[in-house]
């Protein structure tokens, strides 16, 4: 079954489950046309990113400015992750602010390190 809605700024009939309405965004009552053409999306571009430490991971969560910035950071950070790397390349060249963290705690049970 077919969620149908009708444009409140064209008029047209489209469809909330069509792949370029889930890319563009806007809101439920916005043709995806009219969200590209009118500059409506509001959505903020979040990202997650986790690196491991003992039995906890830490986690940060980042905003970026545009989806490009988002996919390029994230693309880096999966080439640059994992055991003995380097972190060669890029992370600092993207645009974004930290919106919160959760840094794991390596010394989970309490002993001392």
């Amino acid at each position: 079954m077919k969620n149908i809605k009708e444009c409140i700024h064209c008029g047209e009939e489209f469809s909330l489950h069509c792949p370029k309405k889930r890319r563009v965004g806007g809101k439920i009552n916005e043709c995806p046309d009219c969200v590209e053409e009118l500059g409506l999306e509001i959505k903020s571009r979040v990202r997650a990113f986790t690196t491991g430490d003992g039995k906890m991971s830490a986690m940060q969560i980042l905003r970026f400015e545009n989806e490009d910035d988002a996919d390029a950071y994230g693309k880096t950070w999966e080439a640059n992750r994992g055991w003995n790397n380097q972190r060669r390349g890029g992370l600092n060249n993207v645009a974004f602010s930290k919106v919160g963290e959760n840094i794991g705690n390596s010394n989970h049970k309490g002993k001392a390190s």
